[in-house]
């Protein structure tokens, strides 16, 4: 994983993570009781607003449309709202999250990152995923063994987090011939690489692992019918899983996204 990517996904995990937490919290619309000025929500929509004219759809979660101050304002201001058991104490994670601030954007620098900036990155980025995963395995099953989707992101726009509904019933209308993007964030508790892949649920299976999360599915004549699921699931190099997916095998964690696909015109 490259720099760009690790920060990335550190800062979106702390986005679902802040979703998940202060929408059980207040409700729906969470982020009026958030502790940023409805000036700020504002420009969030502002931004969403721009997508969706832009390319026909947007992210329905608005703090994907929040700066990266906003994400620690919020976390500041509500930090006795569960985030403490997430991260432990405020002042370390506060210190972690002004280091990443300063490493995310060299170019204000007019600089390339420097060797162990680098590492700093993706070692910050690193832990506060880990943390982000561990919380939620500890809230479900009591462990932290196990490798989690943190996130998956469609080309339809439709998105998972970790932490909502799943299988994701999308209610998109497909055909044979359409391709679908589809983009992948995952950690491992124990620091390990991981492997991923995606699934049609139609025979024969045709997959393959990659060490990234990109993929590209094309939607054939097989996968016509009322509802096609497709399995987005990842596993570590260990030897025991976390569980079993048809036509998979064993795997760490699975995301299930569904598809009505029509036959062909």
């Amino acid at each position: 994983m490259d720099i760009s990517d690790s920060l990335k996904y550190a800062e979106n995990s702390l986005r679902d993570l802040l979703n998940f937490i202060l929408s059980k919290q207040f409700g729906a619309d969470w982020f009026y009781s958030c502790g940023v000025s409805d000036k700020r929500i504002e420009q969030w929509e502002e931004r969403k607003n721009i997508d969706e004219k832009k390319f026909g759809y947007s992210d329905p979660r608005i703090i994907y449309y929040a700066d990266f101050y906003d994400l620690k304002t919020i976390l500041k201001k509500c930090w006795d709202k569960g985030f403490s058991d997430v991260f432990g104490k405020w002042k370390e994670i506060e210190v972690l999250l002004n280091i990443l601030e300063e490493l995310r954007n060299p170019d204000a620098h007019r600089r390339d990152l420097l060797p162990y900036q680098k590492h700093l990155a993706i070692g910050i980025s690193g832990k506060i995923r880990a943390e982000i995963t561990e919380y939620f395995s500890n809230m479900e099953t009591g462990e932290s063994y196990y490798p989690r989707i943190e996130s998956v992101q469609d080309s339809l726009g439709n998105t998972w987090a970790i932490g909502e509904r799943n299988p994701h019933d999308t209610s998109c209308i497909l055909r044979p011939g359409d391709q679908i993007q589809f983009n992948v964030a995952g950690t491992d508790p124990k620091g390990d690489s991981l492997e991923y892949t995606v699934l049609p649920n139609a025979l024969p299976y045709e997959f393959e692992w990659k060490n990234n999360g990109n993929f590209d599915l094309t939607i054939q004549n097989k996968h016509v019918g009322k509802k096609l699921w497709v399995a987005i699931a990842i596993k570590s190099p260990r030897d025991f899983h976390a569980t079993s997916v048809v036509g998979l095998g064993k795997v760490d964690d699975v995301v299930k996204f569904g598809f009505e696909v029509l036959p062909p015109r």
